[in-house]
């Protein structure tokens, strides 16, 4: 079956002569994908309630619309499981939002990959891993997933390396990059939580995100010290902007933060006031914007915690997306910066298989 719905395209036997058949219609990441064929597609659109037309994504510059078919098709290709589906179609709606930025974020020369961050019920139901690993290869619903997202990037939105997607060096998360966070030992709320959903209800959170950073620290046994490393990979010179950040902490680190009775906001807060450049250092390395320095410090806009002569990366602690995730043993968290050199793309969420304008 083709990406447009009303066409079906007839191809000779054989499950290789079908990959190799996607392989010459460009329709492939560059690895083999599922070939799509109309009893897969159909098992995939049950999952979703509304019209194989309904429409869940828009290009703003392109005007190329996605539809719930579309999604479905990419879906399959991409190895999803149908139950799979209502994350995928969730993650769109999200990106969909005007303060996301979806042309800015896949075109641009930044490299941005959209991160998906998994809250809630969900990913037990559908068996993603939120443990040992968390961004590597081996469970299917996270790779899976992520990998829906770019092929529907590529396949209906046109965003083609090299043509559209002018990303100077690109991001490995472009092929795929979804987590889920960890609610076993997690001392904190659910981030479906604080983001204000029902009880029951999961969410997906995309973040137009830069490459991952890795933050090991074996020796910090105060919060302080745990933070003060995180903090310092967040205002390194390569990559500190006004843009938001996800922070996600490994559970060895999580027991250092919690066991002294920090909250998130407490996190956020110190992350923000530590994640910090002087003026003097940032007109050094050429990144300097008198603009970025009032917006930041702007007085009805700035945190109590905005130092004056210095530049903090974000406009706020709640510019940062902290979760715990990965597994029990290891000093290893991760700090994930934003694509643009400024305030390019908002962080949206919304929740999963609830359709919140449907009649």
């Amino acid at each position: 079956m083709s990406l447009n719905a009303a066409r079906i395209h007839e191809v000779e036997d054989g499950l290789l002569a079908a990959i190799d058949y996607c392989y010459e219609q460009g329709w492939t990441d560059g690895l083999p994908v599922v070939p799509p064929d109309v009893a897969r597609v159909e098992a995939m659109l049950l999952f979703e309630g509304r019209p194989a037309e309904t429409v869940i994504a828009t290009h703003p510059a392109t005007g190329f619309e996605c539809t719930v078919h579309a999604a479905a098709v990419n879906a399959v290709m991409a190895g999803c499981k149908p139950e799979f589906f209502p994350v995928v179609v969730a993650a769109f709606e999200a990106m969909n939002e005007p303060g996301f930025n979806f042309h800015g974020s896949t075109a641009s020369t930044g490299g941005s990959a959209p991160l998906l961050v998994v809250s809630g019920p969900v990913i037990d139901d559908i068996g993603m891993n939120a443990d040992v690993n968390l961004f590597g290869p081996g469970n299917r619903a996270n790779a899976t997933i992520g990998r829906a997202v770019r092929l529907i990037l590529m396949n209906v939105f046109r965003m083609i390396p090299g043509i559209s997607d002018k990303s100077t060096q690109g991001n490995p998360g472009k092929f795929s990059f979804c987590i889920a966070e960890r609610a076993r030992d997690n001392p904190w709320p659910l981030l479906v939580e604080d983001q204000d959903y029902p009880p029951g209800v999961s969410s997906v959170t995309v973040f137009a995100g830069g490459g991952f950073c890795n933050v090991e620290n074996h020796g910090g046994n105060t919060p302080e010290e745990v933070l003060g490393s995180i903090a310092d990979a967040m205002a390194n010179y390569g990559c500190i902007t006004l843009g938001q950040s996800v922070v996600v902490l490994s559970p060895e680190h999580m027991r250092v933060i919690a066991g002294a009775d920090w909250t998130r906001k407490q996190v956020q807060e110190f992350l923000f006031s530590h994640a910090a450049r002087t003026v003097e250092g940032m007109k050094f390395v050429g990144k300097y914007r008198q603009r970025e320095y009032d917006t930041q410090h702007a007085a009805d806009k700035a945190s109590a915690l905005v130092e004056e002569g210095k530049m903090h990366r974000g406009l706020n602690p709640d510019d940062i997306l902290v979760l715990m995730g990965g597994g029990d043993a290891g000093g290893h968290s991760c700090f994930i910066p934003s694509w643009s050199r400024g305030r390019g793309s908002i962080m949206q969420s919304k929740p999963i298989g609830v359709c919140i304008d449907c009649d």
